[in-house]
């Protein structure tokens, strides 16, 4: 089967990116032909990758890889259409040229009405997946939501990443909408998370955390994350807390810093693809995650990588970790924007190993029971095979069509 996938954003630095690329190594793997539509020129194994050029690069909240990119939120009306134009013109194109059976569009917020432009002209059915992000910036901006409701309308399935993300878009779209929208979560590949003990050498030599218990945050730096909480637990966390990620709040939690004078904390900034090695090897040495955001996380695929790499997490009680954490089993569930009630947590998990390790192998089951990306991959197949619709098809229809007798 030909599969299409439309995306604009780089496919690394963030969560729906990750999940890209996976899912397309899926496909490729069980003998699918794969292209993507999108800003990335890095290229990905087996896929055929369409180049868009948009005139500038946007954002829905922020990414380490495009620090200076300004808010869809806060463009003008000429700005949004020349980024939109730029969209559906290499999109066209691609579809011609590579004549898929089906349109994955990821995000509900500019892609699926350019998906409902190639089902107009090609015929090619499409299905939508959103993140929640997209629906966090659509709920501030609704110049779109137009052409989004249409799209929605013609669409032959919307997948949302958790069962919250799933209520937020009916709420968002009409509960009229249920019967075609299923939740399928994102996924982690459990082999990339194996502890090496060579590369947790490294790790502690190169940053000092040799016989020292680690804290572990990874993600953006916005504000909604809520790093700034974690550091005022760190004054009473009994470890060292990590921070991976960069973002346009990190100068503020430096300050934050300072001024609390602590010296558990460090922030390392933004790991590229090419120090991922380091970056997942910080999963396995991390005793302890905190994912301590204050908005509701639709999913939180860092979440997953933690518990893949056997870390016990502890989460706010925010949108759809709840469907990932399970409290006082895997992990610890606390109130957003409670530093004591995080650092209480943490520090029972650093000081008692027999409850430490016993939540670690329950993280790790529960990854590996519902959140590998085999299973995953297999889920969205299913839907591609029950939608696939060639251009050939689509032309034979039109050419069958009965034709207009002018009026005679």
């Amino acid at each position: 089967m030909k599969i299409m996938f439309l995306y604009m954003f780089p496919l690394w630095g963030n969560g729906s990116g990750a999940w890209l690329r996976a899912l397309s190594k899926e496909m490729v793997k069980d003998g699918h032909e794969v292209a993507i539509v999108s800003p990335e020129k890095r290229k990905l194994e087996g896929v055929k990758q369409f180049l868009v050029k948009p005139p500038q690069m946007g954002v829905f909240v922020g990414n380490p890889e495009l620090p200076n990119a300004k808010k869809y939120e806060e463009m003008t009306g000429v700005e949004l259409s020349k980024i939109y134009t730029s969209y559906i013109d290499t999109t066209i194109a691609a579809v011609k040229e590579f004549e898929p059976e089906i349109i994955h569009a990821f995000h509900t917020a500019f892609l699926p009405p350019v998906a409902r432009l190639a089902k107009i002209f090609y015929g090619i059915r499409f299905i939508v997946t959103t993140h929640g992000s997209d629906l966090h910036y659509l709920n501030r901006d609704k110049r779109l939501i137009g052409l989004i409701k249409d799209a929605v309308r013609v669409c032959a399935m919307v997948t949302a990443n958790s069962n919250f993300t799933r209520r937020w878009f009916l709420k968002m779209f009409g509960p009229e909408w249920a019967r075609k929208i299923r939740t399928i979560p994102g996924g982690v590949y459990l082999s990339e998370y194996e502890r090496k003990e060579e590369n947790i050498s490294l790790l502690n030599k190169k940053y000092n955390l040799a016989g020292k218990k680690v804290v572990l945050f990874t993600g953006r730096l916005t504000e909604h994350k809520g790093v700034d909480i974690l550091i005022k637990a760190a004054r009473l966390i009994h470890g060292e807390v990590i921070i991976l990620g960069d973002g346009p709040e990190r100068n503020n939690l430096e300050n934050l810093i300072k001024q609390y004078k602590l010296t558990n904390v460090k922030i390392l900034g933004y790991m590229s693809p090419k120090e991922q090695v380091n970056f997942k090897t910080f999963y396995n040495r991390a005793d302890v995650y905190v994912a301590p955001s204050t908005w509701h996380e639709p999913l939180g695929l860092v979440i997953l990588e933690a518990m893949a790499g056997r870390t016990p997490v502890i989460a706010t009680r925010k949108g759809g970790v709840a469907s990932i954490v399970k409290d006082g089993y895997n992990g610890f569930l606390v109130r957003a924007r409670n530093a004591k009630e995080i650092a209480e947590k943490v520090n029972l998990l650093l000081e008692n190993d027999a409850l430490r390790q016993k939540m670690t192998e329950r993280a790790y089951e529960t990854v590996a029971s519902k959140f590998t990306w085999d299973k995953i991959a297999e889920k969205f197949a299913r839907i591609y095979h029950r939608y696939a619709f060639t251009t050939k098809e689509y032309l034979r229809l039109v050419k069958a069509a009965p034709k207009p007798n002018n009026g005679k």
